[in-house]
């Protein structure tokens, strides 16, 4: 799929005395572990986390905000067309607030966010539907930590591949939103903490 932008952005979307009012919520909220497809979290075995913790280490929420939707969603909207995508999407999942420690190293390896089939469930706002649209908020302070960095892998018309690093998403309460079958990833926070968002919009596979 051949695109006109690789992704589009809002600066400073939300203000920073949402972003802490985020934060404060997602972190008065009990943290997972985050995963990666077809890892059962409740069955999880040493091998599968020792195999995870190299591809993804970071602990996240998950947020089913009403306001939050309100606020992000149209951003979302306006990015699909004024990036040309157009892609059709009518529901959103839940929103992950995500933590990387500097502590630890924290990161999350190449990705996509696409999954590998449609969803298979009776609830009909999933039901037969792919990630099509993904959406990034940045909540920290840029100063509050070190390392972090949002990159795309991407190919031009030689076929080789490009490597992006979308320096916009520093800015605190910047929204970026991307096609969600684009590789990207998340560098190693090496100090203090890092506080995003993500969500993804859902839509019948693309015919």
């Amino acid at each position: 799929m051949k695109l006109q932008n690789n992704y589009w952005y809002f600066p400073g979307a939300l203000s920073n005395k949402l972003c802490d009012s985020i934060i404060k919520k997602g972190l008065k909220q009990k943290k997972k572990l985050a995963m990666t497809e077809g890892i059962i979290p409740n069955k999880i075995s040493k091998k599968q986390l020792a195999n995870l913790k190299k591809k993804r280490d970071s602990h996240v929420v998950w947020l089913n905000d009403e306001e939050l939707y309100s606020v992000i969603t149209p951003y979302i909207f306006e990015a699909n067309k004024n990036a040309g995508w157009n892609f059709e999407v009518d529901w959103f999942e839940s929103i992950q607030f995500t933590i990387y420690n500097g502590k630890k190293k924290q990161f999350y390896d190449w990705h996509k966010d696409s999954i590998s089939a449609p969803y298979k469930t009776e609830d009909p706002n999933f039901d037969g539907k792919i990630r099509k649209l993904s959406a990034c908020v940045s909540l920290s302070n840029p100063l509050d930590y070190v390392g972090g960095d949002f990159k795309f892998s991407v190919r031009d018309e030689s076929k080789k591949e490009k490597i992006m690093t979308c320096k916009e998403i520093k800015t605190r309460g910047t929204i970026i939103v991307f096609p969600s079958h684009l590789w990207h990833t998340v560098t190693p926070v090496t100090k203090g903490i890092r506080h995003s968002l993500v969500i993804w919009g859902l839509g019948q596979p693309f015919r």
